[in-house]
């Protein structure tokens, strides 16, 4: 459709009541024609690959000296 006559037929439907609108409305939905087409699904990623940009996990030599510094201050802790 051109734009003139769109703008034609937008200049008409505005001058209808709000319930002529309505109607109007109503009945260009119920004639439009809308291909179904399923929505595109994304691919899931798994939690491997949702964290592999964190890099390689710490070691568990890693673990055990970060254990050792956090609780060094801590009173009563001899380890």
């Amino acid at each position: 459709m051109s734009e003139p006559i769109l703008n034609h037929v937008r200049h008409l439907a505005m001058s209808l009541s709000p319930e002529e609108q309505l109607k109007l409305i109503a009945d260009l939905a119920s004639q439009l024609q809308i291909p179904s087409q399923p929505i595109p699904r994304k691919k899931a990623r798994t939690t491997r690959g949702a964290l592999a940009d964190l890099g390689p996990a710490p070691s568990a030599e890693e673990i055990d000296e970060a254990r050792r510094e956090a609780w060094a201050g801590v009173p009563g802790n001899e380890s």
